[in-house]
């Protein structure tokens, strides 16, 4: 992994006790530029259909796979997404790295797009999103009823549904822990596509229904030192940051 990455593991250690807060509270735009030296950070440009693995982008994912969901044990099998601001291309390296995981594993892999603000990746997969995550959590049916199957075919979609649309609140509810808990049953791995941070806090709720989070930094424009801040505020809130891209 990065060195960026390193100092993110450092700054992310839980620490008992600290406020609670609006992390977007921390990425004001009048704060003065910092220069940031970019090390080994990728981003790209998003793609309908199935997702095109070109030899850099796949051995980005692969280092994802490999460092959050293969290592120690396995031992991380809900982690989110989110991005530090918005447009950092979060949806579309979550979609990346849950196909990479499901073409290196045998196991059920499932993505939730939680982020209801900007659903994009039932676009991203060239699938549609009739039902999904907020239909689920309107009903008490099983959530194998919602998912959509890709390839590979031991890949499954959440998409957000056809109610996301002032159903926010829904992310928040019981049902949604409930919901969570029966995704971890029904799939060896989950994947929760969520807001980003200077957006709202859905990314701050769903962090504490998952294993960890993957913090997305958009190449040579998200602040060091307002990640290293964000990641500091995270491990207060106990929330575990397991990596960066």
């Amino acid at each position: 992994m990065s060195r960026n990455f390193e100092l993110l593991r450092r700054a992310a250690v839980n620490v008992s006790g600290g406020p609670t807060i609006e992390i977007r509270e921390l990425l004001s735009l009048d704060e003065p530029q910092v220069e940031t030296k970019q090390v080994e950070t990728k981003t790209y440009a998003p793609s309908r259909g199935m997702l095109s693995l070109d030899p850099i982008g796949q051995a980005e994912a692969h280092k994802l796979v490999q460092g959050v969901f293969r290592a120690h044990g396995g031992v991380n099998r809900m982690v989110l997404f989110t991005a530090i601001s918005s447009g950092s291309g979060c949806s579309w390296i979550c979609a990346r790295t849950a196909e990479m995981l499901a073409h290196s594993v045998s196991a059920q892999v499932c993505i939730v797009d939680a982020n209801f603000r900007a659903p994009s990746l039932p676009e991203t997969f060239g699938t549609t999103n009739h039902y999904g995550l907020t239909d689920a959590l309107r009903c008490e049916r099983p959530v194998r009823e919602f998912v959509n199957q890709l390839q590979p075919q031991n890949l499954w979609l959440l998409s957000c549904g056809s109610a996301a649309s002032g159903s926010v609140g829904l992310l928040t509810s019981e049902r949604m822990k409930i919901l969570m808990d029966e995704l971890r049953k029904e799939f060896e791995y989950v994947l929760v596509d969520a807001p980003a941070l200077n957006a709202c806090a859905d990314g701050v709720v769903l962090g504490h229904l998952s294993d960890g989070v993957v913090l997305v930094l958009e190449a040579n424009v998200t602040r060091r030192e307002a990640a290293l801040r964000v990641a500091e505020r995270m491990g207060d809130m106990r929330l575990k940051v397991l990596g960066q891209f």
